[in-house]
């Protein structure tokens, strides 16, 4: 009886074993997966082929790098790099080797909540009679796992804030809420649910939000 019970002992202690091995493995592996997620290579670290149309009215072509955080341009002409700010551009166009689509993005005056007014990139996304703009940006964010050192760990993403553009020129930030979009699209509002109903959409991804106003828009024929 006594070598049974010790004989079970020792199973319980390579099973511990085993189960603590399956954890450190499960952690490496999300920890790689964390560091290759960190280190992928984002739209604005990137040359895209595109064009630049000025205030002035040039139109410039060549591969283009953006940053939205400083709303700054680069151009590389013949291997010299020309900076615009977003005071000196109307339009720019690139198509995004990341995603595989162009995308254009307008120079459009903007007052901050500080109330500091001056031309911001902002990304078209949709255009009629709700027309959906949009900037990102890069944050960290927290995810919890049982097999991660702590309990949890964070990596960077890539996040979007979504504006809508009315017809006085003003730009609204959209607060985020289900409830205040649907309010914004009036008697459409139950025609617009049913279809992010039945297409299983999503008002967090950029793609699904830019077919919701879509559809809103076809509503009015515009």
């Amino acid at each position: 009886m006594k070598m049974k019970a010790s004989s079970n002992h020792g199973l319980r202690t390579k099973s511990s074993q085993r189960w603590r091995l399956l954890q450190l493995v499960t952690a490496a592996v999300l920890m790689n997966i964390s560091a290759s997620v960190n280190a992928q290579d984002w739209p604005f670290e990137l040359w895209h082929d595109g064009k630049i149309v000025l205030l002035d009215g040039d139109t410039l072509k060549g591969p283009v790098k953006y940053d939205l955080s400083q709303d700054i341009l680069q151009l590389n002409l013949n291997n010299k790099i020309e900076a615009y700010s977003a005071r000196k551009v109307l339009f720019f166009e690139i198509f995004d080797i990341t995603v595989h689509r162009y995308r254009q993005f307008f120079a459009l005056p903007f007052t901050s909540p500080a109330g500091y007014r001056a031309p911001v990139f902002f990304e078209l996304l949709e255009e009629g009679k709700m027309t959906l703009l949009a900037r990102e940006a890069l944050e960290s964010k927290s995810y919890s796992s049982p097999y991660y050192y702590g309990g949890s760990y964070s990596r960077l993403v890539l996040v979007y804030k979504y504006f809508f553009l009315n017809d006085d020129g003003s730009i609204e930030p959209f607060t985020g809420s289900k409830n205040d979009l649907l309010d914004k699209m009036g008697k459409q509002a139950p025609d617009v649910e049913k279809f992010i109903k039945d297409n299983r959409l999503k008002y967090d991804d950029k793609y699904d939000f830019t077919k919701i106003v879509a559809y809103y828009n076809s509503l009015h024929g515009t």
